[in-house]
């Protein structure tokens, strides 16, 4: 297997230097974490799934004009994406209470919100990623006033195209993360979609029965887990024929 050299390993995936300048190789591991990093775990073909999953929903994405880094999928575990600069945000869109939000304001799981309500986390796996205001992300220039107008509006356009296709499959959307990148091409800059869309990193219920379909298993020790992704790319028509079998990572150069 072709030696590359690793760009950046993180808690789901591995980021390696890619086949031509401005690329990255994204490959999707089976570990699992929860809770800021205190609960981890292995699911098994978690990686194949998820690589599949956001595949699809990037491509869906890209074809319906929103920007990603996403180029095209390579194998099982790995995809072709394009290098961005990270914004070390963590924006969280939320439809229904759930998670944090309903420890936060007292709220029962499943209660609709009046509107999208949009968040934004700061990336610190040392700070537990803390939760913070538009007036910190600029004060500290993590990101201009700008780049949040555009991180906003493409955030909305994302929760509504997406709402609306999972809605299609009988899913509900209940919140899902998002990161973004600034990708420069010819002298310009322009915000761009970033890393994953998938079980790991949405809430997605059941419409009928609000089953969850999710990494909320895991964090909450709800067994299924496997299944419940594989339900998730099953009802996308996407479940790899032959399942999603294990395969060893590409090798690493230091």
């Amino acid at each position: 297997m072709t030696r590359r050299r690793r760009i950046y390993e993180g808690k789901a995936k591995v980021l390696f230097e890619g086949p031509e300048p401005g690329t990255l190789v994204q490959y999707f591991k089976d570990d699992a974490t929860a809770f800021n990093n205190q609960k981890r775990g292995t699911i098994t073909g978690k990686g194949v799934l998820n690589n599949r999953i956001s595949e699809y929903l990037m491509t869906k994405l890209n074809e319906a004009g929103v920007p990603t880094h996403f180029v095209r999928r390579l194998n099982m575990r790995e995809q072709l994406v394009r290098e961005v600069e990270i914004i070390p945000l963590e924006v969280v869109i939320r439809n229904v209470a759930a998670g944090s939000l309903s420890k936060r304001f007292g709220m029962p799981e499943g209660t609709a919100l009046p509107r999208s309500i949009v968040e934004f986390y700061y990336k610190s796996d040392e700070l537990a990623d803390p939760m913070v205001s538009e007036e910190h992300i600029t004060a500290f220039g993590w990101a201009s006033p700008q780049d949040l107008d555009d991180i906003m509006a493409l955030a909305l356009r994302i929760n509504d195209f997406l709402s609306g296709l999972f809605l299609g499959v009988g899913l509900k959307l209940v919140d899902f993360k998002l990161e973004f990148g600034r990708l420069y091409e010819n002298d310009e800059m322009r915000i761009v979609l970033a890393d994953e869309i998938s079980p790991d990193s949405c809430r997605l219920w059941d419409v009928k029965t609000n089953e969850k379909l999710d990494k909320d298993r895991f964090r909450r020790d709800l067994g299924g887990v496997e299944e419940a992704y594989q339900e998730v790319a099953r009802r996308l028509g996407i479940l790899p024929e032959s399942g999603p079998r294990d395969m060893k990572g590409p090798e690493t150069m230091q």
